[in-house]
């Protein structure tokens, strides 16, 4: 059980600290595909730091949501983490915590939040980023759902660690419609939720055209850097989900041995390059969207999702 334990604790420690890695090599890539120099892989971590040894500014008519948000968008994907696969293929210890519905919950708890505190920063760049953000959320929740209930539904279990084990056993599993339009519907959602091209733009800062970075403008100091780092590890967790559940839940360490374990690191972070790869690729080659053409993005994800749950239920 302790082990168990130790290994949670080292899947937190590893999705806090490469989850800056994973946005630095994003933003990295981005700069060289636009033949830019582009600033370091490791500039998220030097920004982290700088806004920590920063003072904290509050405003007076702020109120105890706004104090709160951000430890909650910081805590939120810790909490995931300890619930699905990081380097193990095995349960852990609180794999059975929670199943992936109520770690979607979770992650929406902390986006809800963050919406609560923009406005209450009174900011009014900060209620406009917040009002479509909860527009982009509602939008992506119904294909969230019906991404959990095909999943489930093909594995016949809600657990992260259940459902890895049913794509890949037998392996011919993996080539299925239904996987693979789940897979496709998936990382349409990431892009949507974590502020990504075509849905957003993360690079720009034209107040008006903001929507996900919108709620972070009036946080200053520890605030700042906690929601940034949080916004980095909920990045992270989503490319697990997506990699370790999904799509290649291969390069997992099976066995409990400590060795196992440390190996799985690098394999899962390499696997992790190849998602960053794609999504260069997808925000290289395509426009951000205007407003109103995302609900056709996220309308289509819910198309796909759909058909992939029809494609199960015709295949069986």
């Amino acid at each position: 059980m302790l082990r168990m334990i130790l290994y949670n604790l080292l899947q937190v420690l590893v999705v806090l600290l490469a989850s800056p890695l994973a946005v630095g090599v994003l933003n990295r890539l981005k700069e060289r595909v636009q033949s830019k120099h582009g600033s370091s892989i490791f500039q998220v971590y030097r920004d982290i730091w700088k806004l920590f040894c920063k003072d904290q500014v509050l405003s007076d008519q702020s109120t105890w949501i706004f104090r709160l948000t951000p430890y909650l968008v910081f805590a939120a994907p810790i909490v995931v983490t300890l619930l699905i696969p990081v380097l193990t293929s095995y349960p852990l210890f609180f794999a059975f915590m929670g199943d992936m519905l109520g770690a979607g919950f979770i992650l929406a708890l902390a986006g809800f939040f963050a919406a609560l505190a923009a406005v209450d920063s009174a900011n009014p760049y900060g209620a406009m980023g917040a009002s479509r953000t909860r527009m982009v959320g509602f939008l992506a929740e119904p294909v969230f759902m019906v991404v959990f209930f095909t999943v489930c539904f093909v594995a016949n279990s809600t657990i992260p660690y259940i459902v890895q084990q049913t794509w890949i056993h037998p392996f011919a599993n993996f080539f299925d419609p239904s996987h693979v339009l789940i897979a496709i519907a998936f990382f349409m959602l990431i892009l949507a939720e974590t502020g990504k091209i075509p849905v957003d733009n993360p690079s720009g800062h034209f107040e008006l055209a903001m929507i996900d970075e919108s709620k972070s403008l009036e946080f200053s100091g520890a605030g700042a850097a906690l929601v940034k780092w949080g916004g980095c590890m909920k990045f992270f967790v989503l490319l697990c989900v997506f990699l370790n559940v999904l799509i290649a839940p291969w390069g997992l360490a099976a066995g409990k041995a400590p060795a196992a374990v440390v190996l799985a690191i690098p394999l899962v972070l390499l696997k992790v390059l190849g998602a960053i790869m794609l999504i260069t690729a997808v925000e290289s080659s395509l426009a951000k969207l205007r407003l109103f053409r995302i609900t056709a993005f996220l309308g289509l994800a819910l198309v796909v999702a759909v058909a992939a749950m029809l494609a199960r239920m015709m295949h069986i």
